[in-house]
């Protein structure tokens, strides 16, 4: 796929947050990650609710809204790259985020993970770029069998485990079953 052209402040794809208490979440991300609001795109829903707010963060736009009652718990798990994995930590803690994951060398980049207080997972990288990544972002994925679900196939293309990528994957599977209905 080509990239598309998109509006200034918006990349090809964008994330939604519903969450309760929009507006916290919203200025978390500017105090964690030095978002800036779209201020034209603030709409509040007659109920009081926000109904959509955009905050740009590193040439991404963020949109959020307020859930609903009755509306499900839907938790989003995020990817974000940034200068410097341990300030924005520190940045998130001291905001009530619990660190999921502490930064650990991830195939060339710092690889971390945080749980928002309104139960959203980020995934935080930061990377100095000097790796050659490929054209699919890891340097050590193959592509040629990946699409052949075969074992011998997969087999290939099984990570070998090492204690970081063992630390990395056992917090995840710790994490995510604590993404329930608040």
């Amino acid at each position: 796929m080509s990239k598309p052209n998109t509006a200034p402040g918006f990349s090809t794809i964008n994330p939604f947050i519903i969450t309760r208490n929009a507006d916290g979440l919203f200025h978390f991300l500017q105090e964690v990650f030095g978002g800036v609001e779209h201020p034209n795109a603030r709409t509040v829903d007659p109920d009081g609710l926000l109904l959509h707010a955009e905050l740009e963060i590193g040439g991404t736009t963020v949109a959020l809204a307020d859930r609903k009652p009755g509306w499900p718990h839907i938790p989003s798990l995020l990817q974000i790259y940034v200068d410097d994995v341990e300030s924005t930590l520190e940045r998130a803690a001291a905001r009530g985020a619990e660190i999921i994951t502490r930064p650990t060398p991830f195939f060339g980049d710092v690889f971390s993970r945080f749980l928002d207080p309104w139960g959203n997972l980020w995934w935080v990288y930061s990377t100095d770029g000097a790796q050659d990544q490929g054209e699919y972002g890891a340097s050590d994925w193959s592509t040629s069998e990946a699409s052949d679900a075969s074992d011998e196939a997969w087999a290939d293309t099984a990570w070998e485990p090492t204690p970081e990528l063992t630390y990395i994957h056992d917090t995840l599977l710790a994490v995510l079953p604590r993404l329930r209905e608040e």
